[in-house]
């Protein structure tokens, strides 16, 4: 996991805190939304992304009018602070570290099967 929030840390420019809450508030969504076999495969190929999906919590606030979805991460990305060109920014370096841990294929339908998912790849 340090080594994944150090990478977005510095990618996007901002504290190692926010990294970890979006991080985790990113792992969630893909565990709710994703293909289960392959999110489980990448969350158990990161030490500590249980612990920072529950530190991002599920949701509340701004989040909770969009109901669910990529529309309702959108927002809750936003509530920490992350722009859209912040959000493409981690997403994609997410999608490398993915890539790495579990292989193409698999982080490649994660990517095409999670709904509004691909727009960020």
């Amino acid at each position: 996991m340090d080594e994944l929030i150090d990478r977005l840390a510095a990618k996007a420019g901002f504290d190692r805190a926010v990294a970890e809450k979006t991080v985790g508030a990113i792992l969630g969504f893909l565990r709710k939304e994703g293909p289960a076999d392959h999110v489980q495969a990448l969350i158990d190929k990161i030490p500590g992304a249980e612990t920072a999906i529950k530190t991002a919590g599920s949701g509340g606030g701004l989040a909770s009018m969009f109901g669910g979805g990529v529309m309702a991460l959108g927002a809750k990305l936003m509530g920490f602070g992350l722009g859209m060109g912040d959000i493409k920014t981690v997403s994609r370096e997410l999608f490398r570290f993915g890539r790495d841990q579990i292989g193409a294929d698999g982080m490649n339908a994660i990517i095409a099967e999670t709904p509004g998912l691909s727009q960020f790849a």
